[in-house]
């Protein structure tokens, strides 16, 4: 486990396994010992997705949470990070959220309401996974503090959702990073290879999470457009960018756009490098 990760995160220092299993018995069966050190293979769906169960009940009072093996099944660690570093931008005590792309999993919003106690508003394109999502508010009893609204058009991020009554204090965003299906199973495939994993399918991941006409950049884009359209309605609009070279196009076209205030915020979590791009119009 990486010691990068927000000085707030309770995992930056790695998994208590005899805690987690106490709280969720069935991660046990999924234990493998590793150079003397207890662990989940993080190759198999099953074990990571039991784990993410465990620290959700654990640490964050969600006891049910289940979803399709098709959804992405999101790391936990990793994605409370973006949680604690929306916190520093806002000394608000009553914060709302927008979660754009909540998926079925509803993960922000949960981790959000239990560590800061914020409401949220989150959106998907696919009503199945808001289906599911809502059996998880309804099961964990949180209906009071996340709602969820259709997306009906896959093209847009803000449109066609947005209400002139809507005031957040963040919006929030893990973008599709690959342009087409065929393009994430090739990447999939090159995984595969360095890993000698074979051909074997060892991502999740439905058509609206993986993949967006034109990739990251189009979205980002487009999320920036629809934002400039809907200026006073968040504090900060925000996105994680997986591609760095995102970034500086995404920065030229703000200011063409009349944001006030743009900033990267970089987040370092092992080998894995991502950032928050961050912008506001007032």
């Amino acid at each position: 486990m990486a010691i990068s990760f927000h000085k707030n995160n309770i995992h930056k220092n790695g998994y208590d396994f005899d805690l987690l299993v106490e709280k969720h018995p069935t991660l046990k069966q999924f234990l493998v010992t590793k150079h003397s050190k207890t662990t989940i293979n993080f190759s198999d769906p099953k074990a990571v997705k039991e784990l993410n169960s465990a620290l959700l009940k654990t640490y964050y009072k969600i006891n049910f949470w289940d979803f399709p093996d098709d959804n992405l099944c999101p790391p936990i660690p990793g994605r409370v990070d973006y949680i604690h570093y929306l916190s520093e931008l806002t000394e608000e005590i009553e914060v709302t959220v927008l979660d754009i792309g909540t998926g079925a999993t509803c993960i922000y919003p949960l981790l959000g309401t239990s560590t800061y106690n914020w409401s949220f508003v989150a959106t998907d394109i696919s009503k199945d996974s808001l289906q599911n999502a809502q059996k998880i508010i309804d099961k964990n009893q949180l209906s009071s503090k996340i709602q969820l609204r259709h997306q009906p058009k896959k093209e847009h991020i803000l449109q066609d959702v947005a209400k002139d009554s809507d005031r957040f204090i963040f919006t929030m965003c893990n973008p599709p990073f690959y342009k087409s299906r065929e393009e994430a199973v090739q990447v999939n495939q090159r995984k595969n290879k360095n890993l000698q994993l074979g051909n074997t399918r060892n991502f999740s991941g439905t058509s609206n999470e993986l993949w967006y006409k034109g990739g990251e950049k189009a979205f980002l884009h487009t999320y920036l457009y629809e934002s400039s359209l809907l200026p006073t309605m968040s504090k900060w609009y925000t996105s994680l960018v997986a591609n760095k070279d995102n970034v500086k196009s995404l920065n030229a076209s703000a200011k063409k756009l009349g944001v006030k205030e743009f900033k990267v915020i970089p987040m370092h979590q092992g080998n894995k490098v991502t950032r928050i791009v961050c912008w506001r119009f007032v």
